[in-house]
């Protein structure tokens, strides 16, 4: 019997390569998304082979309707199913509400929103009953700013994770009969790359000590809530958002 198929946007680093890589050690063929790290991206599909996965790797703008109509054709091509989608993509940067611009909001919203729609929508063709599908579970990650607001840092980020909360709450009960389940991981402050991106290298220094745990959690952390939310031991699960913030 082939493996299930995984695909996750945004795959290359962070909590996309830790889902990759805990996934390959669960049995999936994996198929991922980057957006500019095509060394990172080479580099993690060797990794992923050398556990057993077969593997592909595409470049993809999710804010790009072509770009993710391109992703979901390839993976077609290379493994010709699908059963599991992780909305994963995402960006920020640290903005006072009164210093955004049209444009950052458009791009931020386009990336971390519609993306994630889109996406969704190319999954459930491929993986609904009504399709010839044979039903799959899809994950968001979303974060634990959108229920904080994430005041003086990332207002404009919290608003497209409560978005993302949404969707995922209206998702799951429109595709349940479909044999979908959808269900969101929310991750809190998590040690990767993703607060330099975003302007503030020293942000996990800075508010570890506001989290119960006093800790930053580890990409691979979030990925063992993902993986549960694929598996057949949360079968009876949609349409949850699952906090992984250390208490906070």
């Amino acid at each position: 019997m082939d493996k299930p198929l995984i695909l996750i946007t945004g795959g290359s680093q962070g909590i996309g390569a830790a889902t990759a890589l805990l996934a390959a050690q669960k049995g999936y063929n994996i198929c991922f998304s980057y957006h500019s790290q095509e060394q990172l991206a080479q580099e993690l599909a060797v990794r992923l082979e050398s556990l057993g996965a077969k593997t592909h790797f595409v470049r993809a703008d999710v804010s790009v309707e072509a770009d993710v109509l391109n992703l979901f054709s390839e993976t077609d091509k290379h493994f010709g199913r699908l059963d599991a989608l992780i909305n994963n993509a995402g960006i920020l940067r640290q903005k006072l509400v009164r210093d955004i611009e049209v444009k950052e909001l458009e791009k931020l919203f386009g990336i971390n929103v519609i993306g994630s729609f889109i996406c969704a929508r190319e999954a459930i063709k491929r993986m609904a009953f009504s399709q010839g599908g044979k039903g799959g579970a899809i994950v968001n990650i979303s974060s634990i700013a959108s229920r904080m607001g994430s005041p003086f840092e990332y207002v404009d980020y919290a608003a497209t994770k409560g978005a993302i909360d949404s969707f995922t709450l209206g998702l799951a009960k429109e595709v349940i009969g479909e044999g979908i389940r959808v269900n969101a991981v929310r991750p809190g402050i998590i040690a990767t790359d993703l607060h330099a991106k975003g302007g503030e290298p020293g942000r996990i220094e800075r508010l570890k000590s506001a989290v119960p745990m006093q800790r930053a959690g580890t990409a691979e952390e979030v990925a063992q809530a993902v993986l549960w939310l694929l598996s057949d031991d949360s079968s009876y699960t949609t349409g949850h958002l699952l906090d992984v913030g250390g208490g906070r």
